[in-house]
């Protein structure tokens, strides 16, 4: 990777996490905690991995699909379409304000961008991997299809079933994150209901697996290459990373989960995150 692509990257991270921190704030509500942790896989997919997005043909056929089966985190997912400009940047803070057409989970009905409505945890990825098999059963072996599960997501029986399927039919075209903070809206996912081992199930699975820290572009970039030269297997992304990354007093903090910053919260966040924007575009 470019220094200059990477400097692109790290640039709109930042700003995909001001846009959380926006968000949750206008709507004093919202998961920032997790919305955080994934802003750098964010940043990598709308901006360097998905093929054939254009926000004025949201629908073009040829399109990469995006499944958030995290849906709880949609303050991310709704930062980086607005910073791909799919809508306006400025309409973050509407963020769960009634009449807003940014719902609280992702709507495919309202929100230019959003390939599935989700929400419920589990089903996402059943969605994602349908889309796949579409796209294999079509012929259109040029469409490939992403997902994001989290950690604690992934206790969902069902998201098992999904992986079942995936692998069953050979769906190379899929490509399924995990991200994995470690904290899930209980507390700690080990304490929970442990997952582990992630990478272990996942190959018994039939998948091909890359375990990576997914706040680091490289190595992001590393697992999508190897994503594009698996064939007849889907891929999956072992992705560790810090809950509420980026903002100092939300990392690895579970309260963080589902709650918005207050007025002092939020303009410590804002200068922390200014800051370090500043920081990138002056390297």
């Amino acid at each position: 990777m470019t220094n200059e692509t990477k400097k692109m990257l790290s640039i709109n991270a930042v700003k995909i996490r001001m846009g959380i921190i926006e968000g949750t704030y206008g709507a004093k509500a919202g998961h920032p905690g997790g919305s955080l942790s994934a802003a750098d896989y964010f940043a990598y997919l709308y901006f360097k991995e998905m093929k054939n997005l254009d926000p004025k043909n949201p629908k073009a056929e040829n399109r990469d699909r995006f499944v958030l089966s995290k849906g709880h985190c949609a303050p991310g997912l709704y930062s980086a379409l607005a910073l791909k400009g799919f809508f306006p940047y400025e309409d973050m803070p509407t963020l769960r304000h009634i009449d807003s057409y940014l719902q609280g989970h992702p709507n495919m009905n309202t929100v230019p961008g959003v390939d599935m409505s989700t929400g419920s945890l589990g089903q996402g990825i059943s969605a994602a991997a349908g889309m796949a098999m579409g796209a294999k059963y079509l012929g259109k072996n040029d469409i490939n299809v992403y997902t994001l599960l989290g950690d604690g997501e992934i206790e969902e029986g069902q998201v098992w079933e999904a992986m079942m399927f995936a692998a069953h039919y050979n769906l190379d075209n899929f490509c399924v994150a995990i991200d994995c903070n470690g904290l899930q809206i209980d507390g700690a996912c080990d304490e929970v209901m442990s997952a582990e081992p992630i990478d272990e199930k996942l190959k018994a699975f039939g998948f091909e697996v890359a375990v990576i820290d997914g706040n680091d572009f490289d190595e992001l970039e590393k697992a999508f290459d190897a994503f594009h030269g698996t064939t007849g297997k889907p891929f999956a992304i072992i992705m560790k990373t810090v809950k509420g990354k980026g903002v100092s007093y939300m990392e690895n903090q579970v309260g963080w989960h589902g709650k918005a910053p207050n007025e002092e919260e939020y303009n410590i966040a804002m200068a922390e995150l200014r800051a370090k924007l500043a920081e990138i575009e002056e390297a």
